[in-house]
């Protein structure tokens, strides 16, 4: 699927329409793994 694609298009357009300056996405993958990324807004 494209859920990591929603989850960081969704960060940007919510960090666009607050003016905030950072937005963190977590996912888990499953058998104790997982995937973060931070966004800053410069």
């Amino acid at each position: 699927g494209a859920s990591g694609a929603r989850l960081v298009t969704t960060a940007l357009y919510q960090l666009e329409r607050t003016g905030g300056r950072f937005a963190l996405c977590t996912m888990c993958i499953g058998v104790g793994q997982g995937i973060a990324l931070a966004i800053e807004r410069v």
